[in-house]
């Protein structure tokens, strides 16, 4: 039976609140095996998959998350409509701390990562169109849905992603900023280009954490207000995906 949603949770979302888990799997995959168990159950009436990029204690960080075995995994299930929930640092002055975004855009400067299903020997090379890396129609479900639910969000915006584990210089986030992020996180590549890979359709929901370097009015990054903030923001998700599902 194939799920008609899956979500990809990020750093504080680890499991998803109002899901009647029914199972819990672990598939093993070409690429190796996922982040953690796939969590599936029932929301709005709908089969929906739960997996915690990091897993469920955080213990993977951004740059030794198998992507590939995650992505793989939840298409084997039968997902086809993918959200990742990625915890991010705001660059744009209407992108600050607790602000949900839903971006339209990404540039991508991680390094050293497996970025396609093509990195195998004798797999089919794939050249995706990737000039929108986010589905369209998947972008405008989550807009509406939020709206139903009452939840703020900014519609648009360019996710930077970066390497990690470490957060950015000040110098990084100036050069970002003239490249055109308004946002910056660790986790939004390859899991969407991976997606697209797949013929999955994808969709980002961005919870802003803190001010990136240099922006905003801080000093210093606070990882204890990091975790504050994004508890606010994470509080947002389910209502938003189960308003999503019950138009549906």
């Amino acid at each position: 039976m194939s799920l008609d949603l899956a979500v990809i949770g990020g750093t504080g979302l680890y499991q998803f609140p109002g899901l009647e888990v029914t199972e819990r799997v672990r598939p093993e995959t070409p690429y190796g095996a996922p982040s953690g168990d796939i969590v599936i159950g029932t929301l709005a009436g709908k089969r929906v998959g739960f997996l915690a990029r990091h897993g469920e204690s955080h213990t993977i960080p951004p740059h030794r998350v198998n992507y590939r075995a995650n992505v793989h995994a939840l298409h084997a299930l039968g997902a086809r409509r993918v959200i990742g929930v990625n915890a991010v640092g705001g660059i744009r002055a209407d992108m600050g701390p607790k602000v949900v975004v839903i971006p339209d855009q990404i540039i991508d400067y991680t390094h050293g990562r497996f970025t396609s299903f093509c990195d195998v020997d004798g797999a089919k090379v794939e050249h995706i169109d990737f000039s929108e890396p986010y589905t369209a129609p998947l972008r405008q479900l989550l807009l509406a849905a939020a709206t139903r639910a009452g939840v703020a969000v900014v519609d648009g915006g360019c996710y930077g992603a970066t390497q990690g584990p470490r957060l950015e210089t000040r110098a990084e986030i100036t050069r970002m900023q003239r490249d055109g992020s308004d946002l910056v996180g660790m986790t939004g590549m390859p899991e969407a280009a991976l997606a697209r890979e797949l013929g999955m359709a994808y969709a980002c929901m961005a919870l802003v954490a803190n001010w990136a370097a240099g922006c905003g009015d801080q000093a210093e990054i606070s990882l204890d207000e990091i975790f504050a903030n994004l508890a606010e923001c994470t509080s947002q998700v389910p209502r938003i995906i189960q308003a999503l599902l019950a138009a549906e």
